[in-house]
This record gives structure tokens, sequence and C-alpha cells, in this order.
């Protein structure tokens, strides 16, 4: 590892390879991506460090995290990286999971693929497992869950955070999470909009303690007033928010002025001053007490302003006057002349400027209805931060799902294993050779809960095996791996439970992901070499034309 990420080098060798033999080369590919975040599964998890191509390093046991860090030249494993950012963007959990069971996938495919069984068969018969798992899943094991009872909502994000570094503080965690999700629910017409990523802005300021994390009731910048004499703190404030600059326009670029008379200059700069008076006048009419800009305001601009008492906060970003816009009920002007009271925000409640460590900071807060909100995190170093602001991303896309899907399912290994005892019973039932295929799949499956025993150093074979006896007795399906002891309890007591959407999408995930490399029986690289003969690089399979030579 030298001045870089990890390469993982995955070369295939360069004669050209049959089907079967790129089948295996893509099994291989899969089960050594899956090994390398194998570890990163459970609340005994170990983390990784990373060390990006900048020097910068980061400690994570976040699967698409490391994911996104690593390199790798086989296209197979390219393949499985991608499925993590996949889940990541779609439920925004399970991205250690999803890697683990594609590669467990990929494996038990291998020995039918040495005994010359047709890759058709086996995709045909993943297909079918799919389907039932799927149905199984929501009619025997999923369970309701009431979106308004506090107490069992802290409960299902403390256990998807209970994996996290985050876990020491899992109370706090889950309450950020939840205000933090149901500040920016919207319903409109029986319809639910939670959009995180663009209204639960998350600001990290080093020093402090992770206690004194909280949810503001509306928005935080990193900005300071313009002008000294400005108000710093008020009450009820009006807000106006531009996305124009309060400065004179200048001309174009190549513009010239040609001045033959010491008058001529006199008037320019006469002309550009009513210009800037012009525009503050049209915004002292509406009397706000409170403007902000994603543009520049002049020094003229600000001197009429604060004669006005008006305060000014300039070059905002664009995400952030949003959020300042849905928080306080103000329309974003792109024009002063078109100002109207209308438009004018009113529904925040204190303004006021914090200097926290070093940096100024502005805060909108008190807001009636905010729909938009920012999470300030307070830890020891850059670092911590960073991966608490990934734990409490994967927190509030687990309360998203539930809000938005409520259905729960055992966490700690319970729901696989249930799925796998039930497909192992199933696959008596399905007729000739797809038997086979079928119950690899149910086999596959025990990858989870027999990564959560290695991890946390248990007996693998003896505590699995009781698990499958558990299993083997009606109404025991919500029996798993207790994490942190590798011992095997009873989920509902211990409550640790996954939501339906994101196991759903796991597994979804990855069987087709097992389904497509399956299918794939070459791989032909398009690159050309310098000399004019194509493809006969190492690392790539010849192509046609470079055979024919």
């Amino acid at each position: 590892m030298q001045g870089g990420s990890p390469i993982i080098v995955l070369n295939q060798s360069t004669r050209r390879e049959s089907g079967r033999k790129v089948q295996l080369g893509n099994v291989q590919a899969a089960k050594t991506i899956a090994d390398v975040i194998r570890t990163c599964l459970g609340p005994r998890a170990m983390l990784k460090m990373l060390m990006n191509p900048m020097g910068g390093i980061v400690m994570t046991n976040d699967g698409n995290a490391i994911l996104r860090e690593i390199q790798v030249q086989h296209p197979a494993a390219k393949t499985m990286i991608e499925i993590s950012r996949t889940q990541d963007e779609e439920v925004g959990d399970g991205t250690t999971s999803v890697i683990i069971l594609a590669g467990e996938m990929m494996s038990v495919a291998e020995q039918f693929l040495e005994q010359q069984m047709h890759p058709t068969v086996v995709i045909g018969a993943y297909r079918q497992a799919l389907e039932d798992i799927l149905k199984i899943m929501k009619e025997d094991i999923s369970l309701p869950v009431d979106v308004n009872d506090q107490e069992l909502m802290r409960k299902i994000i403390k256990s998807s955070v209970g994996t996290k570094f985050i876990n020491k503080c899992g109370n706090l965690a889950s309450d950020i999470a939840l205000k933090a999700v149901k500040t920016v629910l919207r319903e409109e017409n029986d319809k639910k909009e939670i959009d995180i990523k663009n209204y639960a802005k998350i600001e990290k300021v080093p020093g402090g303690t992770l206690e004194e994390s909280c949810v503001l009731s509306g928005i935080m910048l990193n900005k300071d007033v313009t002008h000294a004499k400005m108000r710093r703190k008020i009450l009820n404030p009006r807000i106006v928010l531009l996305d124009c600059p309060l400065e004179y326009k200048k001309g174009e670029s190549q513009t010239n002025m040609e001045l033959s008379k010491e008058e001529d200059f006199t008037r320019a700069l006469q002309l550009e001053e009513e210009f800037v008076k012009q525009m503050c006048d049209e915004i002292i009419t509406v009397k706000p007490d409170l403007v902000f800009t994603e543009k520049g305001v002049s020094d003229l601009a600000q001197h009429y302003l604060v004669k006005a008492n008006i305060t000014a906060i300039r070059r905002i970003k664009k995400t952030d006057n949003n959020r300042i816009s849905r928080a306080c009920g103000a329309t974003i002007v792109n024009r002063t002349d078109e100002l109207q009271e209308s438009d004018v925000g009113t529904g925040a409640g204190l303004f006021e400027i914090k200097k926290i460590g070093d940096e100024y900071f502005c805060f909108i807060t008190e807001c009636k209805n905010p729909k938009a909100c920012t999470i300030l995190l307070r830890g020891p170093s850059k670092d911590i931060l960073q991966e608490v602001e990934r734990n409490l991303h994967d927190a509030m896309n687990v309360t998203r799902n539930v809000i938005m899907n409520p259905i729960l399912v055992p966490g700690g290994g319970a729901c696989e294993m249930a799925l796998s005892h039930a497909l192992t019973e199933k696959a008596k039932s399905v007729a000739g050779i797809h038997q086979w295929p079928y119950k690899a799949v149910a086999s596959a499956l025990e990858v989870i809960p027999r990564t959560l025993i290695q991890n946390c150093g248990g007996n693998v074979i003896r505590t699995l095996t009781a698990l499958k006896a558990k299993h083997a007795t009606a109404g025991n399906h919500t029996w798993g791996v207790n994490g942190e002891t590798g011992k095997l309890q009873d989920m509902t007591e211990l409550g640790v439970w996954d939501t339906f959407s994101v196991k759903a999408q796991t597994v979804k995930t990855a069987i087709e992901t097992a389904i497509l490399l399956l299918r794939i029986d070459d791989i032909v690289s398009g690159t050309k070499k310098s000399e004019g003969r194509e493809g006969t690089q190492s690392g790539a399979q010849p192509t046609a034309a470079s055979m024919a030579d």
C-alpha cells in the first residue's frame, strides 16, 4: 500500500478463456471482495483504516465507505463494489450485509459450475428462490409497527446503530435521528415525503463531547454578519432571501468607458451609487430585519442596510438558502424590484450569532413549523465526527424506511436463518435438477448468522447447529445470534429489529447481482496498445482481432 488506496489486483490470465473459466474467475473475485469486509458485520465488528491518495485517513466499519476507497481491476469485483453504493443510495443501510450475501451466493454456485451444470439452470433456481424469499419474509416473518410509539422507534433505531461506533450513546443517536426525520417529514394527499439529503444538514464542529450534539429546530450556518454595527440577535425576525448580488453590476468583459471630462467620472460613480441605493430602498420597503443573499453585498449597500437597522449575511450556499426558505417560509427572490410582502419569511422565532471555538455561527431557530433542520455534532476530533456523521446517516435512513414502510423483521441473523429453514423445506417440492441450486441459496443465507458468531469469537459450528435446531421448531423464527456474546437469544427480548425494506433490498440486490455475474461467459477487453495491437496488455483478454493476427 504505497501512497494511496489499497489495491486488490485480480488479474485474469492473458490467454483467451472460455465461459467456464471466466465464470469461476468471477466467483473468485466476488469472494475476495466479500472477504475484505466480512469482519465488519455486527456489534463486535473490526474497523478498517484506509489511506486515501491525498494522505487522509478514514477509520470505519461502514461497508460502503470501505469499498469506495478500494481500487480493483477485475470487472466482476467492480460490479460487487457498485452494489454497495446502490444499497446505500436506495435504503441507506445494509451495505456490509449485501456484499457478504452476494459473495456467498456466488460461492455456493461454484460447485455447480465445476460439475458442468449450465448457468441458466442455476439462474432459474435463484430466481425462483428470490420470489419465495420475498413472499415468506412478507407473510410469515414480518411484523407491523406503530410509528407513533416513541419507545419502540427508539429501540429499532438503536438496534441499527448497535453495530456502529456511535452505539456508546445509542439513545442520543436514536433521538437525534428520530427528531430530524420527523422534522423534515411532509405529508400531502396521503403521500409522505422525507428528503434527508437536502433538508437535514449535519454540521460538524470539533470540540466538546458527543453528548452536546443536538437537533436544532431551524438552520445553522458557518457565517457572520457583514458589518460590525449590524444586530447580532433578533427576536421574531422578518427574513428576506435573495439570489442576486447587492452591488453594482459591472459590464461584461471587454467593456471600455471613455471619459472626456472630469465630471464624467463623478457621474459614473453617482450612477453606481444610485443603482445600489435603489436596490436597498426596494428591500427596505418590505421592512425586513434580516437579509440573506447567495452573492456579494457591497460596502455601500451595507451602509444603507445598517442605517435601516437591517442585518445582512452574504455568500450562503444555494442548498442553505433552500433550507432557510423551508424553515421560515420565505420565498427566494431573484430581483429586488420583484420583492413583495408575501415573500418575507416570518416563521423563525430567533436569529443570533454565536461563537463556537474560533468561528462564528449564525443560528435561525425556534421555527414554528421548520420542515428543515440542522444537526449540530460535537466531538473530540475530525475523524470521530466523520464516523459519527456516517453512522447518523444510517440511523436517519432506517428511521425514514420505518416511517415510509412500517414493517419489521427480526435482526441478529434470525430473519436469514428462518428464510434458510423455510427454503430448505420448500426445496423438497422443487422438481428436477433445479432443487440443488435452490437448496444452495438456503445454505448461502446462513452466512449472516455465521459471520456474526465468527466476529464475536463464538464457537461457529456448535452455535449454528443449535440455531438450526431452534428454527426447526415452529414459532422460533425470532431466535438469532446476540452479536455481543455470540450466544443464541430471542430477538424480541433483545429488541434487535431490522426494517423490512432494508432486508428485502439486501436479498434482492445480492441474488440479482449473483444472477448477473453468472450470466457472463466471456470478458473481452476493448483497450488498444500503443503499437496498434488490441487488448494484449497484461490483465486483459486478447480480442478476436488480435487472435486472428
